[in-house]
């Protein structure tokens, strides 16, 4: 009976080695499957850079206001504001004499009275002359004079009749109106004197804005947008807090070398006061080229590229080599962003979708 059993009790030891065998090659075949490529990463470098803050002065100014002038000369007769006092819209504010303002108005309505008189004696007389006319006693001739005549005075009426609108207007023009609601802010001229038209008379300013004008050189004005906030700081009290501007005007840069560009501010309501000095700041966005250390830079059949890390896995990225400054590739890609972390040693072992362990 020996002999029968030796031979099951060696397969049997032969078939344990073997399986056991077997886990531990499966154990090893696995094991570098979950093991992470130690590798050695670094920054992309460049993108936006922000300058010092640079800060402009200005003058705090209302967004509505004018300058008011006549549109006729005469001397200042009536003054019906002082400085400071709020006015409504339409309000009468001064008034000029001209001697010849009302007798040019007089006359433009006479002569305008007499053609239209003239005007109407004509087209009756033109009336009957078509009926008489009819009946053979006028001649053709004589009506075609009789309706040229009229229709002359037909035109110096109408010509009258604007004669006598601009006369009315020039007249009208003495008369200074308020063209918006806001408060007197200046007075130029006293009474009694002579004002010559378009002479500046007094200024008017609405208090439902404030705006404040700063101007830059033309480089700056890439630095700045429509609509863009800008912090504004009041110049007497410096312990406020800055109050927030919206960019509402940008000048064009112009030809001559060295000069400044203005460029409009809007402020919130009831923050600052006209005539207040501020400043306004600017900081300089500039935009920087891309970066990766030279030794991340692979290249193959397809181009360039490099192992971009992220969750602790290698993705490869193409992009472009512009230059080469240094120790490190300046570099064109829409994936690279700055910040990302890029594989510069151990890549010899990468593929791309591995995971990496960075040391």
């Amino acid at each position: 009976m020996t002999p029968l059993r030796m031979p099951v009790a060696t397969v049997f030891l032969a078939f344990l080695s073997l399986l056991l065998s077997g886990c531990k090659v499966s154990d090893m075949s696995s094991e570098p499957e979950h093991q992470a490529v130690s590798v050695r990463v670094s920054e992309v470098t460049g993108g936006e850079s922000r300058d010092m803050p640079l800060r402009f002065s200005g003058i705090v100014r209302a967004t509505q206001r004018a300058t008011l002038t006549f549109q006729v000369s005469g001397t200042l007769k009536e003054r019906a504001v002082e400085l400071g006092r709020k006015v409504q819209a339409g309000e009468v504010l001064a008034r000029v004499y001209n001697p010849a303002l009302e007798p040019a108005r007089d006359s433009a309505k006479a002569r305008l009275e007499e053609l239209t008189t003239r005007y109407e004696q004509a087209k009756r007389e033109w009336e009957r002359s078509s009926q008489l006319h009819e009946r053979g006693v006028v001649s053709e001739q004589t009506l075609e004079q009789l309706a040229a005549r009229r229709d002359s005075l037909n035109a110096s009426v109408a010509t009258a009749r604007a004669s006598l609108a601009e006369a009315t207007q020039m007249l009208e023009e003495s008369t200074l109106r308020a063209p918006f609601s806001g408060r007197v802010e200046a007075l130029l001229v006293e009474q009694d004197e002579f004002v010559a038209a378009g002479q500046p008379v007094m200024r008017l300013s609405s208090p439902e804005g404030r705006e404040v004008e700063v101007r830059m050189p033309a480089f700056l004005l890439d630095h700045v947008q429509l609509e863009q906030t800008l912090l504004v700081w009041s110049v007497q009290d410096r312990s406020l807090p800055p109050q927030s501007g919206s960019v509402v005007e940008i000048a064009q840069a112009g030809a001559i070398r060295g000069e400044l560009h203005p460029v409009l501010v809007s402020l919130p309501v009831n923050t600052l006061e006209p005539g207040e000095a501020v400043e306004v700041g600017i900081t300089p966005v500039n935009e920087s080229a891309l970066t990766v250390p030279l030794l991340s830079v692979i290249r193959n059949a397809d181009g360039t590229s490099v192992f971009r890390v992220r969750g602790n896995v290698a993705r490869r990225v193409s992009m472009d080599v512009d230059r080469i400054v240094g120790e490190r590739v300046v570099v064109k890609s829409g994936d690279l962003a700055p910040g990302d972390q890029v594989v510069y040693a151990g890549m010899t072992r990468l593929a791309d979708g591995d995971a990496v362990g960075v040391r």
